[in-house]
């Protein structure tokens, strides 16, 4: 049986895809088959590495799915409608994504945040619509508190599972904000703080990377989301 997991942020540029990437790895050393789907990649022209190659290049991961490219670096359905493409619908992205459920692991990377319109829907209304939980990526820092509340609010209101918070780049000396923020954000949210990932991290080597990412979450919640159903 296939396990899926969606992965959003409380805004743009927390470290979805570095977190997306560690998941897969971790998943990975743990003899599960991944596949990792970003419905819609913006700010990357034709042919240039996007997301999932990061991802790939971390994790190892060669099974990917990108459903649309649009060059400028907006909202996904702000940009396609910029360049004049066609709007990414639900029914083809449910599709998309079903058609890697033969994977163990099926990862789904949203763009910014819960909210952020992908094409005529949301991460929210994909999640919704596939009964699928959502792990959320935080920052560390000063804002995170209520960006985080808002989204796990949402996603509560919803009837959306929400598999878990991260921190997707804890700094290497934090200031008072991010380290009463650790406290306070499952607190707050009502969510376990399930993981952290170091400052930097997606510019390790590979191996470096892959060898540390089980080491960011806890392990119980890895066997639970990550793990191969037997």
């Amino acid at each position: 049986m296939t396990r899926m997991l969606f992965i959003t942020g409380t805004s743009t540029d927390v470290g979805k895809t570095i977190v997306t990437a560690a998941l897969a790895a971790t998943a990975r050393a743990a003899g599960a088959d991944v596949a990792v789907c970003k419905p819609a990649q913006t700010g990357v022209a034709p042919g240039e590495p996007g997301d999932l190659a990061e991802i790939t290049r971390l994790s190892g991961v060669t099974r990917t799915l990108e459903l649309a490219r649009y060059p400028e670096p907006l909202a996904p359905d702000t940009a396609a409608r910029r360049c004049g493409a066609p709007l990414l619908t639900l029914a083809e992205t449910v599709a998309g994504i079903e058609s890697c459920a033969d994977a163990d692991l099926v990862l789904v990377e949203g763009a910014g945040g819960l909210l952020v319109r992908i094409g005529d829907f949301t991460l929210l209304d994909l999640a919704q619509k596939m009964n699928a939980p959502v792990l959320l990526v935080a920052a560390a820092g000063l804002g995170t508190l209520n960006h985080s509340e808002l989204t796990t609010r949402a996603l509560t209101s919803a009837g959306v599972e929400c598999a878990g918070l991260v921190i997707g780049s804890w700094p290497a000396t934090p200031d008072l904000a991010s380290e009463c923020n650790r406290t306070d954000l499952p607190a707050v949210t009502g969510v376990d703080l399930i993981g952290s990932l170091p400052a930097g991290a997606g510019a390790w080597t590979a191996p470096a990377f892959t060898a540390a990412a089980p080491t960011w979450f806890d392990t119980r919640w890895t066997t639970r989301y990550l793990h191969p159903q037997v």
